[in-house]
């Protein structure tokens, strides 16, 4: 175990970065990583149904990104919470130019910013309720290092996206199809990713790193299916906060809607969640230390050793591991 932000740190060539996602949904690779006997198998996310034990269930998170990154003139507001119909608090860039009562217009819209937030989020409010659709772009991350092409209205969107709030993809839903979706039992859950998914890991003990809070919602159809399920496997680390949270707060898994700001790093005790499909994350992140938490950060660390030699994509397009 280790409390040290360098400690989940990894080399990856830069030639491994998905930058497009694979040609279909199912064509990812699938790394098969088996704790407890510390074997590595290497997959098809085709092949995924199959490996799905009996009486397991899946759970996603079904949470839809909205094309939250605006562009105008030389600068960019990126919605990170809708405070009110037309309140936002925004990331801006440049952040000079994003003064206290400065007002601006933007696409036809006219704004204020009302207020700078602590680690200089700023608050802004619009005349009208913004019609992203028709202005806004979906908000890739910047190591994808492109501009939004057509492809990514779909491609960053699960096929199950259906609650409309979050600001990035649950990269480990991007890989199934209706059909494979189709195969296996499943439950959804919402967790709205905000901009927490973006912050780096600033301080060397990493239990001095503070998450932002991120809304989410259990159906009372949902919480009854995974409580009753023998085994939950778990499709993203966004599902994952939000099973182990209730458990933390309840010890069980109650419908309702709540608010989470829980950071899963080593040792944790998993409660509810007995297997995790996942991405693989970038180097230090909050994402890599959840893993690690499950599977062991020695294990996980030597898993991603053999995915760059493997050629493996790695990141939100790229390719992904089951953990058992």
């Amino acid at each position: 175990m280790s409390l040290q932000t360098a400690d989940y740190d990894y080399e990856l060539p830069d030639e491994l970065i998905a930058r497009y996602p694979a040609e279909r949904r199912e064509d990812s690779r699938l790394m098969l990583v088996e704790r407890h006997s510390q074997k590595i198998t290497h997959l098809r996310f085709r092949d995924f149904s199959g490996l799905v034990r009996p009486d397991e269930l899946v759970v996603l998170n079904d949470t839809k990104v909205i094309p939250a990154r605006i562009r105008f003139q030389s600068a960019e507001i990126l919605l990170s919470e809708q405070v009110d119909p037309t309140t936002w608090r925004c990331l801006v860039r440049p952040g000079r130019a994003f003064r206290t009562g400065r007002k601006f217009t933007m696409h036809g819209y006219s704004c204020q910013v009302l207020g700078i937030g602590a680690e200089g989020e700023r608050c802004i409010r619009f005349d009208r309720p913004i019609q992203l659709d028709a202005i806004g772009e979906i908000p890739l991350p910047p190591y994808i290092g492109r501009a939004p092409e057509p492809i990514d209205r779909e491609r960053y969107q699960t096929v199950f996206a259906s609650q409309t709030g979050a600001i990035a993809a649950p990269t480990a839903g991007l890989h199934f199809t209706r059909e494979l979706l189709e195969k296996v039992p499943h439950a959804f859950v919402t967790l709205h990713v905000g901009v927490g998914t973006f912050k780096p890991v600033k301080s060397e003990n990493i239990s001095e790193h503070q998450l932002h809070r991120e809304e989410f919602e259990v159906t009372t159809r949902s919480a009854a299916k995974i409580g009753a399920a023998k085994e939950v496997l778990a499709v993203g680390t966004t599902t994952v906060r939000t099973l182990e949270t209730l458990m933390q707060r309840f010890g069980e898994i109650r419908p309702g809607k709540g608010v989470t700001n829980m950071f899963v790093y080593p040792p944790f005790q998993f409660r509810r969640v007995d297997s995790l499909l996942t991405n693989f994350h970038l180097p230090k992140s909050t994402l890599l230390m959840l893993v690690a938490a499950f599977a062991g950060r020695g294990f996980v660390l030597e898993a991603y050793a053999e995915a760059i030699r493997e050629r493996y994509r790695f990141f939100s397009y790229g390719d992904c591991m089951l953990i058992r």
